[in-house]
């Protein structure tokens, strides 16, 4: 059947389900549209939380979340800092765990392959495209908080809770390099969810699954008596980023988080095609 499809005039089976189709499709989906609006709404939460709480309370020690209101680059910074941790996680899951495993709940899955679209190709337009909704998605929050932030706290330099601070275009430099680090941690989470999502024909348990498994890399960490054993765990490295916004740039924690998750996610990516490619689709 094969050689038929390749011998077909016209046919090529790298110019089939384009990935201006796929983000197309992907993008008029009712969760991409709430999941940006959910995304986009929480830096005007915050705005109105820190305006109704009580800014004068006096702390022993200034942390991160104490600075918020000092710039926009302050609260696009705390705005990271509240979310990195769990809720960017959701729409990663969510992308990249519900592409193909939606396909065939929907049971269209064995209709794509048959028009003829080849399984390598459908899941790299799936993963290309999911991939650059999470991207979207992570970046998304950071740039309304910092327009949201600047409008209510004004242009002006990153406060640094331990003392001091960063020029204004300095520090934008480094909330930049914070969210590119985010989005290489977080590739682990769309690697899992996507694998999940060729094993199952079930959206919910594949992204349930990733945030599931996210979950629990997290209460690992917190288990002290792993030691040196946590620095294996993706989770151990998800607030590197913060060296980012120390007067002394310091590389060691994102490098290594960085490392940890492109290793996991390599394998895991690897595992969804090779799984796929061997899978007897019938949805």
């Amino acid at each position: 059947m094969n050689r038929h499809l390749e011998a077909a005039p016209g046919y090529r089976a790298g110019h089939t389900l384009p990935l201006r189709v796929e983000a197309v499709r992907q993008l008029r989906r009712r969760r991409t549209l709430v999941m940006g609006g959910l995304l986009a709404a929480l830096p005007f939460i915050l705005l109105i939380a820190f305006a109704v709480g009580d800014g004068d309370r006096p702390s022993r020690r200034i942390t991160l979340m104490d600075t918020a209101t000092a710039s926009g680059l302050n609260f696009a910074a705390v705005s990271l800092f509240v979310s990195a941790g769990f809720l960017l996680v959701i729409p990663v899951a969510l992308f990249c765990g519900d592409t193909v495993a939606s396909e065939a709940g929907w049971s269209s899955l064995r209709y794509l392959l048959a028009a003829p679209v080849p399984r390598w190709r459908l899941l790299w337009s799936k993963l290309v495209v999911a991939l650059a909704f999470s991207v979207a998605a992570i970046v998304l929050l950071p740039l309304v908080a910092l327009v949201v932030g600047t409008v209510a706290y004004g242009w002006g330099p990153l406060r640094i809770p331990t003392g001091g601070s960063l020029p204004a275009d300095e520090a934008l430099l480094r909330l930049g390099l914070a969210v590119v680090f985010i989005v290489l941690s977080q590739l682990v989470t769309a690697g899992l969810a996507f694998w999940l999502s060729t094993r199952t024909d079930a959206p919910l348990g594949a992204v349930g699954g990733a945030v599931g498994l996210v979950i629990l890399g997290n209460v690992l960490d917190a288990v002290t008596a792993l030691e040196d054993w946590r620095e294996f765990l993706p989770a151990h490295w998800q607030f590197a980023w913060l060296d980012a916004l120390q007067p002394e740039l310091v590389w060691d924690g994102m490098v290594k988080g960085t490392a940890v998750s492109l290793a996991y996610a390599l394998v895991l990516f690897a595992l969804a095609f090779r799984g796929f490619g061997r899978k007897d689709v019938v949805s």
